[in-house]
């Protein structure tokens, strides 16, 4: 019973991580993005 508690914090533990690292990925690419002034949402893909 203890070792399934312990993989569950562990997963856990690395899930948060995870997102961490992806959410600070995020703000770097926004970052950079703003950085060079390519911020148009319009040319990502024109709908009409």
């Amino acid at each position: 019973m203890e070792s399934k508690n312990n993989n569950r914090g562990r997963f856990s533990m690395w899930m948060y991580f995870g997102v961490g690292i992806l959410i600070l990925l995020l703000l770097v690419w926004l970052t950079i993005a703003d950085f060079w002034g390519d911020t148009d949402v319009n040319a990502i893909v024109p709908i009409f």
